[in-house]
């Protein structure tokens, strides 16, 4: 197989999260461009249409559902809706997340904050991966991508709900791989730095300041940039990678 081949999503369904704008969107284009079946996922309905449309504007397959990741009984129902008009889902591009609150210390983040952070970030991340896990053991095949954070790895200053959930994210993919290494599935996760998406508009000035201070290329990444990793690791080509932490920070990461 070559390897454009590889890269191609051609015959695949592909579900991305967050598919309303930012990252996701980004990552939805990409995969739609590469001829995957793409099926968008977000609360936002205004904005799956916007994305769903533009797909399609630019001769691609797409279109959507409204999912709230953090509910289980929702993540659910999606995924079986899913599976039965499709039959199979090849991969995930799991990009819905929230900033969570920022520029406060621990001690005066409110606990349904921080709860709702951790249920959107870490949780949803759990609950779609044990929905697809059984179909794609199944058909011996799946690709399996969830959007963790360099904040995961090093940590902000007055983001500690952020900072847990994503740590979360990295330290579930790792163990999940080493589960399902054998049945032709991967499960990866990609850590930016800073990116120009709506989710950071949420983020205090200071904070985000401080996170571009310490990016050695000196500037906020792109969601086409992002969207490039996910794209490789969602696709065939990423075969023999699984339980990995993708870094796009700019050389912040130093690990």
């Amino acid at each position: 197989m070559s390897a454009a081949n590889l890269t191609s999503f051609q015959g695949q369904v592909v579900l991305v999260t967050g598919a309303a704008s930012g990252i996701g969107k980004a990552a939805a284009e990409l995969i739609a461009a590469r001829e995957g079946n793409v099926i968008c996922l977000d609360l936002n309905e205004a904005g799956l249409k916007t994305t769903v449309a533009e797909i399609t504007a630019a001769g691609g397959k797409a279109s959507y559902k409204t999912l709230d990741v953090s509910s289980q009984a929702g993540v659910k129902k999606v995924i079986a809706e899913i599976l039965t008009e499709h039959g199979q889902i090849h991969a995930l591009a799991n990009s819905a997340g929230i900033s969570g609150p920022t520029g406060k210390p621990v001690e005066e983040v409110e606990w349904a904050a921080f709860q709702k952070t951790i249920e959107i970030n870490l949780f949803g991340t759990v609950w779609l991966t044990q929905e697809l896990m059984p179909s794609m053991k199944a058909n011996k095949y799946g690709r399996i991508v969830h959007l963790a954070s360099i904040a995961g790895k090093e940590g902000n200053p007055g983001m500690s709900a952020y900072n847990s959930s994503k740590a979360g994210v990295i330290g579930f993919v790792k163990g999940v791989a080493k589960e399902c290494a054998t049945f032709g599935i991967t499960i990866n996760a990609v850590a930016p730095a800073v990116i120009r998406t709506p989710i950071n508009e949420t983020v205090a000035p200071d904070v985000q300041a401080y996170m571009v201070s310490k990016i050695p290329v000196g500037r906020l990444g792109e969601p086409n940039e992002v969207a490039e990793i996910i794209a490789f690791a969602a696709s065939k080509a990423c075969s023999f990678t699984t339980g990995f932490t993708f870094d796009v920070s700019g050389g912040r990461a130093t690990y």
